[in-house]
């Protein structure tokens, strides 16, 4: 696939090429196409994702409250007991609190919720 589209940008560039303009004339924006669709690609397959991930994950850790439970970036799962605007204090098991920042909270976990407790 890469090799093809490297063939096209270079046949593009060769058949743009061919018709030298005369001294003095401007090409446009013709030659500039392949970098323009190469970037189009990248924004709509690499950077636009991650910034819809990354503006759900800000919003779900503004969301938290007290009594949810939550999974880290660790892996540790706990509910959180305590909330300030930098700090959460997450109890990992009866009496056991942890204080983490709270960027490093990655989901919910209220599904697992009856597999925590031993049910």
């Amino acid at each position: 696939m890469r090799v093809m589209f490297f063939q096209f940008c270079c046949f593009l560039s060769t058949a743009l090429a061919e018709g030298e303009p005369a001294p003095g004339m401007k090409q446009g924006i013709a030659p500039f196409i392949p970098l323009i669709v190469i970037f189009a690609i990248f924004y709509f397959l690499i950077m636009r994702p991650q910034q819809k991930k990354a503006k759900l994950h800000q919003k779900f850790v503004t969301d938290l409250k007290r009594g949810d439970m939550v999974v880290t970036n660790s892996g540790m799962i706990g509910m959180i007991k305590n909330l300030s605007d930098k700090i959460v204090t997450l109890e990992v098991d009866e009496g056991v609190c942890i204080k983490l920042l709270r960027s490093q909270i990655l989901e919910g976990a209220s599904t697992l919720k009856d597999e925590v407790k031993g049910k």
